[in-house]
């Protein structure tokens, strides 16, 4: 089955990283469009199906690396690790997990932004598959209906469980909100540690990453610096 999210492959026509190799790139963020790359095969098979080979896969990833699969400690391993990428920390790629959401009417008429802040996320680096985490901020103006707010934070949840680029899932996070909520009225704010950054590489721990959308009245200097100071930035 043909998923919307389609493979996109990286533009080398007239593209200045042509000529480099991965190697040569290393740890800097191509980041190639809103939509996660997937395969048009990508939903072929089950997930009972998925479960099955990745376990098969990294157990013998287990095995090169000369690790013994017969001890009573790591012999459940593959299995662990595939449950794990395709109920929990990689469900968001598969739209049957996609919540669903009610709006309401905006019956008390409220007209300023809703902010929502400090919701927590794990999600993990498409580059290395290691944790990304930190928190989100998001705020709208209603253009008539609402959303319960325990809908934002699934939301979040959706799209950070799947390997990611900081920069998208800030997108595909206002992108999803502005189209629920008819409106472009959309902020989205995520300040993020990445471990590709602090557990290995350059190993640096102090650091952190910020990226944000501002659509609508947000991309006024006056509304983002109210914004801003509901965050305390």
């Amino acid at each position: 089955m043909k998923h919307p999210e389609t493979l996109l492959k990286f533009p080398t026509n007239g593209n200045q990283l042509e000529n480099f190799t991965m190697e040569e790139i290393g740890d800097d963020h191509l980041y190639t469009g809103i939509d996660t790359p997937l395969t048009e095969t990508a939903f072929d098979i089950s997930d009972t199906e998925k479960k099955e080979k990745i376990a098969g896969l990294f157990a013998q990833i287990m095995e090169v690396m000369g690790l013994d699969l017969n001890d009573d400690s790591l012999k459940g391993t593959p299995k662990r690790v595939a449950k794990m990428y395709i109920d929990e920390i990689f469900s968001g790629l598969n739209p049957a997990n996609k919540p669903k959401i009610a709006l309401f009417d905006n019956k008390y008429k409220y007209n300023q932004m809703l902010v929502e802040k400090n919701i927590q996320f794990y999600s993990n680096c498409e580059h290395h598959f290691v944790p990304i985490f930190g928190k989100v901020h998001v705020a709208y103006v209603s253009s008539g209906k609402v959303i319960g707010l325990s809908k934002i934070n699934r939301i979040v949840q959706y799209f950070a469980n799947r390997p990611q680029v900081q920069e998208r899932l800030t997108n595909q996070i206002a992108r999803e909100l502005a189209t629920i909520l008819e409106t472009e009225d959309i902020a989205v704010i995520i300040d993020a540690k990445h471990l590709c950054v602090a557990s290995r590489g350059i190993k640096d721990d102090s650091s952190a990453t910020v990226t944000c959308y501002y659509g609508g009245v947000f991309n006024k200097p006056e509304k983002i610096a109210e914004l801003h100071n509901y965050l305390n930035l």
